[in-house]
């Protein structure tokens, strides 16, 4: 399997319940809580991510420009493929992140855009959502790898 490299492009920290998304630099993950300061995030939800190449296609389909933030996630990647990734490890600078599955589009999308929810919604546009494994720093510009796959053993 080729291991792909990407990019951490941004990082969104919600502070109240639907409430504006405030974009920082770096932020501080905590291991099986999330983000420090986020407060939507749960046992299984605790870190949000979206690719994006996925946004500007989206945005191309949709003739549209709005900001990435919109999608309400906490981290936006470049260079990695986040779909059909559930039960892979995504390691985002020194930090591992559990891929729990994907984020489904909320009707919150079409109130940033007409036809937003619906385009995010094949092949796992909306993103996925994560359990954050170590604590540590992360901030915008660092690596964005899988983890190798470890592999299953043969039976005899």
């Amino acid at each position: 399997m080729a291991r792909e490299h990407g990019r951490l492009d941004a990082i969104w920290i919600k502070r109240v319940h639907r409430g504006k998304m405030d974009e920082v630099a770096e932020a501080t993950a905590v291991a099986g809580q999330g983000l420090a300061g986020n407060v939507d995030r749960s046992r299984r939800r605790q870190i949000t991510i979206i690719e994006r190449e996925v946004w500007e296609r989206v945005m191309a389909e949709l003739d549209a420009d709005v900001a990435p933030s919109c999608r309400r996630a906490n981290l936006m990647v470049s260079g990695v493929s986040l779909a059909e990734t559930r039960g892979r490890t995504l390691r985002v600078g020194a930090v591992r992140l559990a891929i729990g599955g994907e984020t489904t589009p909320c009707e919150r999308m079409d109130e940033a855009l007409a036809g937003l929810r619906a385009a995010l919604r094949p092949r796992w546009g909306g993103g996925v959502f994560a359990q954050v494994l170590d604590d540590g720093i992360i901030a915008i510009g660092d690596s964005v790898t899988w983890e190798e796959e470890k592999p299953t053993p043969h039976p005899n």
